[in-house]
């Protein structure tokens, strides 16, 4: 198995999951990469995956789909008008031979989920390296149980989260926290690999509850103070 990224727009990351001859796709906001990559790679498609309802996660899904009729669609409550299946939290599916597992983790969008496979974490917005989603429902303890759940996972199951804010995050934990080694170490070696346009995800739970600070949190209040802070920062 191979998960590629395909950048889109300034920070985006869309995530090709490959099995042999065959992939699936995460959070198409646009089309024009996902179909490059799928016809130079000559894959054949056979799912998309939605997270949740912003634009720049699904806006390339109805091109994708007219280039290749017929591929369901899993997605959230909330991309309903898009989905085939409309899946909810505690839910499961195969696709490609591997387990998916759905979790709701909402408080970035009303009804965002994330899907886990085998030790490998598509979670959208919902969780970055070394930060997590603006909270732009408002419901702070939505997002606060979301990166619950995420501390509960195995250490080595990889991240591979919507967008390269790594940097950015991991320059307002050390703002937060200077003398935090982890975050000096991680943010050295991010900078390497933004030198070279590389990115810097996945991560794992294991790293990401050593540097990112908004998942540390041990209280709802300290998490909406940092949440607010990084909003600000």
């Amino acid at each position: 198995m191979n998960i590629h990224p395909i950048e889109a727009f300034s920070d985006n990351y869309i995530w090709v999951i490959e099995e042999g001859n065959e992939a699936l796709i995460v959070d198409p906001g646009e089309s024009e990469g996902v179909l490059r990559y799928l016809e130079e790679k000559q894959l054949t498609l056979k799912a998309i995956l939605l997270t949740h309802e912003h634009n720049d996660h699904i806006g390339g899904v109805k091109e994708v789909l007219a280039n290749y009729i017929d591929t369901p669609v899993y997605g959230p409550k909330e991309t309903a008008q898009l989905n085939d299946y409309t899946v909810q939290d505690g839910d499961s599916f195969e696709l490609l031979g591997h387990n998916f597992k759905v979790f709701i983790t909402a408080g970035h969008s009303n009804e965002h989920i994330s899907f886990l496979m085998d030790k490998n974490l598509f979670c959208g917005d919902a969780l970055f390296s070394g930060g997590c989603g603006r909270v732009f429902t408002g419901d702070y303890k939505a997002q606060y149980d979301a990166l619950q759940k995420f501390r509960a996972l195995d250490e080595d199951v990889r991240v591979y989260a919507g967008h390269e804010y790594t940097q950015t995050n991991l320059r307002f934990a050390q703002s937060v926290e200077p003398g935090n080694k982890a975050v000096l170490q991680d943010l050295d070696e991010v900078n390497k690999l933004r030198e070279k346009n590389l990115p810097t995800l996945p991560s794992t739970i294991g790293k990401e509850k050593n540097i990112n600070l908004l998942l540390k949190s041990e209280t709802l209040e300290e998490f909406i103070d940092l949440r607010k802070a990084r909003d600000n920062f």
